[in-house]
């Protein structure tokens, strides 16, 4: 497992931890933490992701291509993130604005899920289209 993911993982059991201790008022703040320090996460390894393909790209190296086994688990990563993530933003919607809430919610999540699914394979298909072409 690599460091930045214990380290998450780590965030979240003292999240859930505070949770406890605090009490479900404190809930929608202690999610909006956490998912701010997620995606503080992500920004930083698409990042470094960006510059090590640069660092290839101005060595003369070709970029490392997307199969399909990559592009299935990078779905089935987003659709358990979603749904993880669904649980506890479905209850402080449903808390705060009950059903119309909840209903917004899941369009979310499905929406989320919608896009990266229409727009994930047509990334992949460009990035293989330029790697056969632009790079040879």
């Amino acid at each position: 497992m690599a460091t930045h993911d214990r380290d998450l993982k780590k965030e979240l059991d003292a999240t859930l931890q505070t949770r406890k201790e605090l009490g479900p008022e404190y809930e929608s703040e202690l999610v909006e933490s956490f998912l701010e320090k997620l995606d503080q996460n992500v920004d930083r390894r698409v990042r470094r992701q960006l510059a090590e393909q640069q660092m290839q790209v101005a060595r003369g190296a070709q970029p490392r291509r997307t199969d399909a086994g990559s592009e299935f688990w990078q779905r089935f990563a987003v659709a358990v993130v979603s749904l993880v993530l669904a649980i506890p933003l479905s209850a402080i919607a449903v808390a705060e604005a009950g059903l119309v809430g909840l209903v917004v919610c899941w369009a979310g999540v499905v929406g989320v899920n919608a896009v990266h699914g229409l727009v994930l394979p047509q990334r992949l298909r460009g990035r293989a289209e330029r790697s056969e072409g632009d790079w040879d």
